[in-house]
């Protein structure tokens, strides 16, 4: 039973900083390509970020590159998003999910499994 829980989120001033984390249980992150996605009140769900399995390729949504990191965590089977210089537009309910194999892909619908989301609200 693939399960995903994201985690980490909290209130942070403008410009700071905030490592969410992905966790999974019923598979590894080696098997499965892991998405990050927001969710802001009134908006459709975005995608933020991607990491592949099948060559640990990383994918950016243009707003967030260079501000936000994906990466797995070998150790305890966790997927990390480190957000800096956050501004309030990043306010939004913050989801992790996976494809269910290797590939990231562009499409939301094409991520069938789903974690809980966490809360990520930046001051201005």
């Amino acid at each position: 039973d693939v399960q995903l829980q994201a985690s980490g989120g909290g209130l942070v001033q403008a410009g700071g900083s905030l490592r969410l984390s992905c966790a999974a249980s019923g598979f590894t992150f080696d098997d499965y390509a892991i998405g990050w996605f927001r969710q802001a009140p009134g908006k459709e769900r975005e995608a933020v970020s991607c990491i592949s399995r099948i060559d640990g390729a990383t994918y950016y949504t243009d707003s967030m590159r260079g501000r936000f990191t994906i990466s797995k965590n070998k150790g305890d089977n966790t997927v990390s998003l480190q957000m800096n210089k956050l501004e309030p537009e990043d306010t939004a309910v913050y989801y992790c999910a996976t494809t269910g194999d290797g590939w990231c892909k562009l499409g939301i619908s094409d991520y069938p499994y789903w974690g809980r989301g966490t809360q990520v609200t930046v001051s201005s």
